[in-house]
């Protein structure tokens, strides 16, 4: 049986597994169709694969097939209302799709991100969250409405903490400092593929540096300082690397793939837990946000965790998907 542990409003529930599943393949399509028996099935069978090998942090947003990813796990609790202490809930708010009105934007204000939660908390059929996530930065959010927006929701019990994601370190010290509390964490793309966190440092002071080179090193600072848990997603890297890679990907991708097909066959293990153990080999404790629905593949992705890769296994998984050489 799974590790489990009760859901908490006064701290992000700790898990096992740095592994989180990731729910925007759930609910059926980006679409108006209703959700479906087989919608409803598909997260079940997910459900029951994460929680079989120790994944208990689900991730979602209220985007997510337009509501549909979270409206499946709110037919799950109400069919089995036991399961719901079986697991952690989070959830994202901030983004807005055009409409008939208005045009794409984020929506940090007070109004938004509380009817985002309602919404959000009736989908799910649960009365609360374990973590909050402000998706995207607003940049017409002001302080006090954020401040006030957590007040409200914390003292009513609807989620118990905040976090963040896509964004810098300098945004994270001011949202920070609005609450008054730290922050439970900042989910960004990071992988195998997404290397721009990584090269930041290691190419620093050299002509290959990245732009925001500065920005990233940062962040990733900041976060490992503070105890801010830094959650990757598309840490699978679209799933280039675990299989077989388009015959037009460029030339570093197809090499790295092959290379994890026989790295990942010499130890034994799935493509996909060889792609997830380099991710997971950082210093920094990141943990991977794994975006299948497949019951096979989450459990092959839960290999990663027995996986320790040697540094030199490492470097040359790095190196590979670089495409040349170090400084």
């Amino acid at each position: 049986m799974p590790e489990t542990s009760s859901p908490s409003t006064s701290s992000s529930s700790s898990s096992s597994s740095r592994l989180i599943l990731g729910c925007m393949g759930l609910g059926g399509g980006w679409d108006s169709q209703p959700l479906s028996e087989a919608d409803i099935a598909k997260a079940q069978a997910a459900v029951e694969a994460a929680l079989s090998v120790g994944i208990t942090r689900f991730d979602h947003a209220d985007i997510y097939t337009l509501g549909k990813a979270e409206q499946s796990f709110g037919e799950l609790f109400k069919r089995q209302p036991s399961l719901r202490a079986r697991l952690q809930l989070q959830s994202k708010c901030s983004i807005r799709f055009a409409d008939a009105t208005s045009p794409q934007r984020y929506d940090l204000s007070c109004a938004h991100i509380l009817a985002s939660v309602e919404a959000s908390l009736k989908r799910l059929h649960t009365d609360h969250l374990e973590v909050l996530l402000l998706h995207r930065p607003d940049p017409l959010m002001e302080a006090a409405e954020l401040a006030e927006a957590w007040t409200r929701l914390k003292a009513a019990g609807k989620v118990g903490r905040l976090g963040v994601s896509n964004m810098h370190a300098a945004q994270m010290r001011m949202i920070s400092a609005a609450i008054g509390e730290p922050l439970a964490a900042n989910q960004l793309e990071m992988s195998l593929l997404k290397r721009d966190w990584l090269d930041s440092g290691t190419c620093f002071n050299d002509g290959q540096a990245v732009p925001a080179a500065s920005a990233w090193g940062d962040t990733l600072d900041f976060c490992q300082r503070e105890g801010v848990e830094l959650q990757a997603w598309g840490a699978l890297a679209r799933g280039l690397y675990s299989g077989a890679a388009p015959a037009d990907a460029p030339v570093a991708v197809q090499a790295t793939a092959r290379l994890v097909a026989d790295l990942a066959a010499q130890q034994g293990v799935s493509r996909e837990a060889l792609v997830l153990a380099w991710l997971l080999r950082h210093p920094a404790g990141i943990q991977a946000v794994i975006g299948s629905s497949d019951p096979a593949r989450i459990r092959a992705c839960a290999e990663a965790q027995q996986l320790s890769l040697s540094r030199e296994l490492w470097y040359q998984l790095y190196l590979s998907a670089r495409g040349r050489a170090l400084p």
